[in-house]
């Protein structure tokens, strides 16, 4: 890629600076990870490696994803750092990934590994589906906590409820796509009918829905328990729900794409994004993270939440994705927040 490609795709996506100055090497790292852990990523990342600078493109799963398609005959980007395991799985089927074993990859646990020698992409940590509930909103609505996603349906949570564009959020996409799973596509669908009628409106964030419920303007958000902890930490009246069918969930991920101009660069940063040090900052924002025994409890995390998690069929997933999406959209995009 040259420098004048790189130069424009970062001033059309507003993208985030990070890294010395005086950087020998550049690499455009497209990623879907919470903007606030950015400059903290790459900080650690140059501390080690002065001579590599990060010029981050980032925007939520769905986003970044239709980008990367977008771009497959000119990529844009060098590395893949924090996107939803199911987005990196199509583009692996695409071919637009460049397999690497990054040094170390024995130490993670065989879950978060692309199953391919040498993998596609190596996984970094995991975020799991939960409900965030306001205990003071729901009270003055006179509402009774749900115990299950199909006591979301209830008419008595009518426009109470707001949730992920699965079009544009990665907690959304894995929402429906563990709904599909749990309750099969024709008892999925029509689950996802009944729930529209309940939705206040769908937001382009996952982390959103929790965030609007925290702050009282909706009684409850779909989102992801981490989230939820977060928030119940800094003083929100929430109670995180674990619904008993069991929870969907997906992974961040890490790749490189094919045809970078920097492979020996990518391949580094990579080889530091499965680190120890790497997976103790993504403790810092998720629970679960790809190396065994790194991660330290998270207050408030919701009991039960780990066994909640479903056998999630990750291939289902990226083989339908588009499928599901265009249908998502065809039934429900009405309710969704403007973009932008």
């Amino acid at each position: 890629m040259t420098n004048s490609k790189k130069m424009l795709a970062l001033l059309l996506s507003g993208t985030l600076l990070a890294g010395p100055l005086a950087a020998e090497t550049e690499l455009t790292v497209y990623t879907a990870v919470e903007a606030e852990d950015l400059a903290r990523y790459a900080e650690t990342f140059n501390a080690q490696h002065p001579d590599i600078k990060i010029n981050w493109v980032r925007d939520s799963t769905g986003i970044i994803t239709a980008k990367l398609l977008a771009e497959r005959d000119n990529p844009q980007a060098d590395v893949v750092w924090g996107l939803a395991a199911t987005s990196l799985l199509l583009l692996k089927s695409e071919g637009m990934l460049e397999a690497y074993a990054p040094a170390g990859v024995d130490l993670l646990d065989k879950k978060f590994v692309d199953s391919s020698t040498p993998p596609a992409w190596v996984g970094m940590d995991a975020w799991v589906a939960a409900v965030c509930y306001n205990t003071v909103e729901a009270e003055k609505a006179g509402l009774t906590p749900p115990t299950s996603w199909k006591d979301l349906a209830d008419p008595k949570y009518k426009g109470h409820v707001i949730m992920p564009n699965p079009n544009s959020s990665g907690t959304g996409f894995l929402d429906v796509s563990s709904w599909l799973q749990l309750f099969g596509e024709e008892g999925g669908w029509a689950y996802m009918d009944a729930l529209h009628e309940n939705i206040a409106r769908y937001t382009h964030s996952g982390s959103k829905p929790c965030k609007l419920a925290a702050s009282g303007e909706i009684p409850i958000g779909i989102s992801f328990a981490f989230r939820g902890a977060k928030s119940k930490a800094a003083g929100a009246p929430l109670e995180i729900i674990v619904p008993s069918e069991g929870v969907g969930w997906d992974m961040e991920a890490t790749a490189i794409v094919a045809g970078t101009d920097d492979l020996e660069a990518a391949k580094t940063l990579v080889d530091f994004s499965i680190t120890k040090e790497a997976n103790e900052m993504y403790n810092t924002g998720y629970a679960v993270v790809a190396m065994p025994g790194v991660a330290k409890p998270v207050e408030y995390f919701p009991e039960g939440l780990l066994e909640a998690m479903i056998d999630n069929d990750f291939e289902f997933a990226a083989n339908n994705r588009a499928a599901i999406l265009k249908e998502w959209q065809a039934r429900y995009d009405s309710k969704s927040e403007p973009k932008g």
